[in-house]
């Protein structure tokens, strides 16, 4: 597929060391933006289950070759196939790739100008480095776990999306494409050190300004953007679905209770900010809410400004018709995934290709590196589908 992707990457290659989590993720959003990801998988699939190619959304758009880099034969491989391409990217713990033979160093001794991407939750350098861990530990130490949940409950998990994919994930594409823009104008490579404690905590930049300010409590549950306003919160339908509600402006506001039928005398839109009144009018928003149906609810504010928003699940998402319209959630094969993001005018939006069968790649990835398949594959190095 790697000669026939379209997009701004067009023509760039990218090596992938593969990994899980928020690196294969990078790849995936380098693949969409038209690279050729070329997936170096292991010849064991690891602990971790498997998703088949067809339920691979992570893999989409990409190539796999099977290399056993404990091989002498394999780290070969690897060098050569990085001594055709702009990145490299991998996501194991500091000093690993050295010793397997496949660090920055050597490298660059083939291709000065490749950027190399390590993504690790820790980064690089500092005490925690050569630590295990997951995402629910990395964003817990930036404060970000902490600032989400109720006030008399515990943090509330945010799936893997801010640590993994938001912190980590996205920074990692951000510095690779800085960097490769810094390549053409050098002529130099450079390592990108994409860690989730940094980019999570770069990713609190406004919720560190309203602290800064005096305008955040260092407590979950009472502030602005966190459910602690009865205007920016969720609440449940008498049919047991949710709308989420974040009428933070005042007009918006003002709209909002217009059309709950919430009358002045009740809860003034002048009152909005007055937090002596919230613990009722939370209650009243709340008890008007349970009054109807999700359905009912999201009649009623479809196409208006009170930023009221019904709370779907995954495949109802799918069905919406603006996330429809847009194709922001489409079904490739049967599976449900996210269309190519963010969109560029130059470029129309093209279906997201299949992702590969591991080794699936192997002979036409190792023979266009110029290396010797069938002495490869004889020697265990590598491994095709």
């Amino acid at each position: 597929m790697g000669g026939t992707q379209r997009g701004p990457l067009a023509g760039r290659t990218v090596v992938e060391l593969a990994g899980i989590g928020p690196g294969p993720f990078a790849g995936m959003e380098l693949a969409d933006l038209g690279a050729d990801v070329i997936r170096v998988d292991r010849p064991s699939a690891g602990p971790l289950p498997t998703a088949p190619p067809a339920a691979d959304v992570l893999g989409r758009g990409k190539r796999s070759v099977v290399l056993d880099l404990k091989r002498p034969e394999a780290v070969e491989a690897v060098l050569a196939l990085a001594a055709g391409a702009d990145v490299l990217i991998e996501g194991n713990r500091p000093g690993v790739a050295e010793r397997l033979g496949v660090g920055p160093e050597a490298v660059w001794e083939r291709n000065p100008r490749l950027v190399y991407g390590r993504m690790t939750g820790w980064g690089q350098d500092g005490p925690l480095a050569h630590t295990a861990g997951h995402d629910v530990g990395y964003i817990a130490l930036t404060g970000a776990l902490g600032a989400i949940g109720p006030a008399d409950g515990p943090p509330q998990i945010p799936l893997n999306l801010l640590g993994d994919f938001g912190g980590g994930a996205t920074y990692l594409v951000i510095g690779v494409l800085a960097a490769l823009l810094e390549a053409e104008r050098t002529g130099r490579g450079q390592v990108v050190d994409a860690a989730i404690v940094d980019g999570t905590s770069h990713l609190l930049a406004v919720i560190h300004t309203l602290l800064g300010s005096g305008r955040w409590e260092d407590r979950r549950g009472v502030n602005l953007l966190d459910g602690g306003t009865p205007f920016y919160a969720v609440y449940a339908t008498s049919d047991g679905g949710h709308m989420a509600v974040g009428a933070l402006e005042p007009q918006f506001y003002a709209e909002l209770l217009r059309l709950l039928e919430i009358p002045c005398e009740v809860a003034d839109p002048r009152d909005q900010h007055d937090r002596s009144r919230w613990p009722a009018l939370r209650a009243t928003l709340a008890g008007r809410f349970a009054t109807r149906t999700r359905a009912e609810w999201t009649a009623v504010f479809d196409g208006t400004d009170a930023c009221v928003a019904p709370v779907l699940g995954l495949r109802e998402a799918a069905a919406h018709p603006h996330l429809a319209a847009r194709g922001s959630v489409v079904e490739v094969d049967g599976v449900l995934q996210p269309g190519p993001a963010p969109r560029l005018s130059g470029h129309p939006v093209a279906a997201p290709g299949p992702a590969p069968v591991r080794g699936g790649h192997t002979r036409e990835v190792l023979a266009a590196a110029g290396l010797d398949v069938d002495a490869l594959l004889a020697s265990g190095a590598a491994r095709q589908a």
